[in-house]
């Protein structure tokens, strides 16, 4: 689906053109396009490849999709894989921005995604004496939309663990804590496979060898990596805390099995102590004096309980009981 195709020239618009129009403007000196794709059938991006010149190789990889985030370099062009990470209904959704980038042109193509990048073309038309920059820079802002919108994520990852730690030392609730913590974990994971690779792709346009395309703006893309950076410290601090959170929750339940062990040995002592003198009085012997003793019974009972509840008190006094 054709979100949206404009023409530009010296960072200003010129107008909205359609796409039986892109091969004429492009020819123009100092003129890029820009279009915007969203959930593109194959006819789409087969017209797109053909205006544009696109990469056989790019192109197959936005047909097929699930690419993992990455930065190709064909000739003079770019190829860029972002994923965008929504929350929708408590869970995190991913999906997926291919973004084709030339000279003269700036093609992205959003699938399985609900955001929309208006406010970036909005942002950039603002901004002419940076979109004079031509296509690059649509490149670079198409990208930091993307990045920033990965911080509300990562905050509400961050109050959701607060919560379950607030709630995890309350009797009772040691299983539903480290249930919500594996679940916390995925899906902090689903957002370090966003932000890991792109890091690494992002490093490559900026400082050294970097492409001929992106050499003018290597301190927007600077840019772009430091607040990646910031996302995946965040990621591994919160990794780090349910890690820690879940040995506690484990450690708590072996205190409380210890606890309830316990109790069952200190009763088991108890009731041996009963069984040991049963024990021994029943056996029935002739020779056995206590047999004939009239006050027998009641005494033997009296030793029994008297042994049994020494026992006891010594077990509530070192709070086994």
């Amino acid at each position: 689906m054709l979100i949206n195709c404009a023409a530009y020239q010296e960072g200003r618009k010129l107008d909205d053109i359609p796409v039986e129009q892109i091969s004429d403007y492009i020819e123009r000196p100092g003129c890029f396009v820009w279009v915007a794709l969203r959930d593109a059938e194959p006819e789409e991006l087969d017209l797109m490849q053909h205006e544009f010149g696109l990469h056989e190789l790019a192109v197959e990889d936005a047909r097929h999709g699930h690419q993992r985030p990455k930065i190709e370099e064909y000739g003079d062009s770019l190829f860029g894989v972002v994923h965008t990470v929504e929350i929708i209904d408590g869970d995190l959704r991913v999906g997926e921005v291919n973004i084709f980038v030339g000279p003269n042109y700036a093609l992205s193509v959003r699938n399985r995604c609900k955001q929309d990048f208006l406010g970036v073309r909005a942002r950039c038309e603002r901004e002419p004496q940076l979109l004079k920059h031509g296509a690059c820079f649509v490149f670079y802002a198409l990208m930091d939309a993307v990045v920033d919108r990965y911080f509300p994520v990562i905050n509400a990852l961050e109050e959701e663990l607060e919560t379950i730690e607030e709630t995890m030392f309350t009797r009772g609730s040691e299983r539903a804590s480290i249930e919500r913590l594996y679940q916390l974990k995925r899906k902090i994971g689903v957002l370090k496979h966003a932000v890991s690779p792109l890091m690494e792709a992002v490093s490559k346009l900026y400082g050294g060898r970097v492409p001929t395309l992106t050499a003018h703006a290597q301190e927007y893309f600077r840019d772009v990596y430091d607040h990646l950076y910031r996302v995946n410290t965040r990621i591994d601090s919160i990794r780090d805390t349910i890690s820690t959170a879940i040995q506690v929750n484990l450690s708590m339940v072996a205190i409380d099995e210890s606890e309830v062990n316990k109790r069952l040995a200190a009763w088991a002592a108890i009731f041996a102590v009963f069984t040991a003198f049963a024990g021994v009085w029943g056996m029935n012997f002739k020779g056995m004096p206590e047999l004939q003793w009239q006050f027998g019974y009641p005494l033997a009972l009296l030793v029994m309980l008297s042994v049994g509840g020494y026992m006891y008190y010594r077990f509530r006094k070192s709070k086994w009981l």
